[in-house]
């Protein structure tokens, strides 16, 4: 999870690195809302991370980051994160993390054409608007084959590999999917070929299945489907 701040001339930014806690996650959010920051739409990594494993940020533009690293493992208080001060320079923000090993397992890009169109000026911060990470203003219309082919790539792009678990587990429950589907998909070792198969897969199925797939979305990956802009949608008994 990534939220922005702007505070004068300084972006700060801060990246949580925690293990799949629903709980948690809607408590950074509430906290983060009430600091006025503003949640950006990030890609998952191609892998799960694995517990007990450190993680280091690099963002080269930054002018400090803190902590240095982060050892993942379950918390029962405030998930750890990364925070950075960023300049606002106009030039895009690179991110990448490294593992223990000094692997890249994550990278992502903060476009400047995506950009900060808010600036402080005051000793408030406010929430920096940035064109796809801001809270969706209106949500997609149209039958649930069509919401969901329309999101096709961002939904392959930010799922993260736990959803996408559930998700499977969801679509073979509702029979949207059987148990030869379902096992032939979880063999697949990447994150983003995995999202693939499973949104291919359902939408060769025709709306109804496409309908129960957004409603389980939306039933385990809430943020996700809103900033995707799609909705439940009814389906037929």
């Amino acid at each position: 999870m990534l939220y922005l701040t702007v505070k004068r001339e300084t972006l700060i930014s801060r990246l949580y690195l925690f293990p799949w806690n629903p709980g948690q996650i809607q408590a950074v959010e509430q906290q983060e809302n009430s600091q006025g920051s503003t949640n950006i739409l990030i890609s998952g990594p191609e892998q799960s991370f694995k517990l007990n494993s450190s993680f280091r940020l690099n963002i080269p533009c930054s002018t400090a980051i803190n902590p240095q690293k982060i050892h993942l493992i379950h918390r029962h208080k405030t998930p750890s994160f990364f925070r950075a001060l960023v300049k606002m320079t106009g030039i895009d923000i690179e991110m990448e993390l490294f593992s223990d090993d000094e692997r890249t397992v994550w990278t992502e890009i903060v476009s400047r054409d995506q950009g900060v169109t808010e600036y402080v000026t005051d000793t408030h911060s406010k929430s920096a608007v940035l064109g796809a990470g801001g809270p969706a203003e209106s949500s997609l219309t149209g039958s649930g084959e069509q919401q969901l082919r329309s999101v096709r790539t961002e939904f392959v792009k930010r799922v993260s590999r736990p959803v996408l678990n559930e998700l499977l587990d969801g679509l073979l429950q509702h029979t949207v999917i059987n148990q030869e589907e379902m096992e032939s998909v979880e063999v697949i070792a990447e994150r983003a070929e995995m999202a693939r198969d499973i949104i291919d897969m359902v939408l060769r199925k025709g709306t109804e299945s496409c309908s129960r797939m957004m409603n389980l979305l939306g039933e385990l990956d809430p943020r996700l489907c809103s900033l995707l802009q799609i909705n439940s949608v009814g389906v037929p008994t």
